[in-house]
């Protein structure tokens, strides 16, 4: 019989594809800063753009593990450089990066996603770690899980501590009796290694273990999870 009592997952790219959904929320937001703050994106092309955000990131490195409030910075700067005053790109930013979440949350699970939580729900705590801004509680995976963790919440993303620590104050578990899986082989695999998890590798493309310590256990589907967690001894 298994040891383990709690499971934690990563979100984007573990549960679903993230890709899509930011796409499609990005673009939300630009139609509404065009039709409610014209003159704030029209002007830039995708490079520079992402020159304009790589600007803010550097003048506000505080928010490196905040993405919500740097979004919101950035909608806030560029409406200044547009002309717009401090209040109305305050909320202008505020009401485009509403929308921008909205649409961040029209995520579709991997196809046997629900199915292997439905499996797993039962007989372990289940618990999301993200660095993303994803609110599980939003998606069609939300009554699987019985917390969720943010990295812009506890103020450091994965593979800091912080978070697999907090994990296990919500639960009541220890590290031996946790498994953490992931996409992420440094965000995940060493983060949760770190923490004294066992650590779960989603490898979808057979890609090969990058790092110089031993191979994590590895599933290249979510559909092998339930007899790899029951085999943990």
């Amino acid at each position: 019989m298994s040891q383990l009592r709690l499971i934690t997952f990563d979100l984007d790219d573990t549960l679903w594809a993230v890709k899509p959904a930011l796409i499609r929320a990005e673009q939300e937001q630009n139609d509404w800063l065009k039709q409610h703050r014209p003159g704030s994106v029209e002007q830039h092309t995708h490079e520079s753009l992402f020159e304009f955000k790589k600007s803010v990131w550097k003048r506000h490195p505080e928010l490196a593990h905040h993405i919500s409030k740097m979004r919101e910075q950035t909608l806030y700067e560029l409406q200044l450089a547009a002309g717009y005053s401090s209040e109305q790109a305050r909320l202008g930013a505020k009401e485009a990066f509403g929308v921008f979440l909205h649409f961040r949350h029209k995520v579709e699970l991997y196809e046997n996603a629900l199915r292997v939580l439905e499996l797993l729900h039962p007989h372990y705590t289940l618990g999301a770690i993200t660095n993303g801004n994803a609110d599980v509680y939003k998606t069609d995976a939300a009554e699987y899980f019985d917390f969720a963790i943010l990295a812009e919440e506890v103020g450091a993303s994965k593979p800091a501590p912080i978070a697999f620590e907090e994990a296990l104050k919500r639960s009541g578990f220890s590290a031996h009796q946790t498994a953490h899986i992931g996409d992420h082989w440094e965000h995940d695999v060493l983060g949760a290694r770190n923490a004294g998890f066992h650590a779960i590798w989603l490898n979808a493309t057979n890609a090969e273990w990058p790092h110089d310590s031993e191979p994590p256990l590895t599933i290249q589907s979510l559909d092998e999870l339930p007899d790899l967690v029951e085999s943990i001894g």
